[in-house]
């Protein structure tokens, strides 16, 4: 049996957990500025989790009766975030480095050649393996940020 992995939609307090999620792999839309019922309906629409520190939002009729899921954040600490989400939701860890933090799309892989003129020096010499935002075509690579991030997260 395959398990969904869940989509979310991050309010405006919560825009670095999103980061976060997409650099896990999960697809975590973000909205800087959104009404909050444009907020929930786009959540219908697509079936996504909202994850927000609005406790008003979390009253809407839709979320109470379970149309629409949503986890009221409870602290500021991005990594406090993730436990929470992770601990309410069941996820694990999986593939990472999938999606562009930025905005949010599938990141495409990419031979080096491809990427030689926008990498610097230093990056070139040291990293084989890349990816692109075929959106924002921002460049990716597993350096030395990544091993931070799997540092915090690996205290999940």
């Amino acid at each position: 049996m395959t398990l969904v992995r869940p989509r979310f939609l991050a309010d405006c307090n919560v825009g670095r957990l999103a980061r976060w999620l997409r650099a896990l792999g999960y697809d975590a839309s973000y909205h800087a500025r959104i009404d909050d019922s444009e907020l929930v309906r786009e959540a219908a629409a697509e079936n996504r989790v909202v994850l927000t520190r609005d406790r008003d939002l979390t009253k809407r009729r839709v979320i109470q009766t379970g149309v629409v899921r949503a986890i009221l954040i409870r602290d500021d600490d991005v990594t406090k975030q993730l436990r929470q989400v992770f601990g309410e939701l069941g996820l694990e860890l999986k593939e990472a480095l999938t999606r562009c933090i930025e905005c949010n799309s599938e990141l495409e892989s990419r031979v080096p050649a491809m990427v030689a003129e926008r990498v610097p020096p230093y990056v070139w010499q040291t990293q084989s393996r890349y990816s692109e935002c075929p959106e924002c075509g921002r460049i990716y690579w597993a350096g030395t940020h990544w091993q931070r991030m799997r540092d915090v997260l690996l205290g999940l």
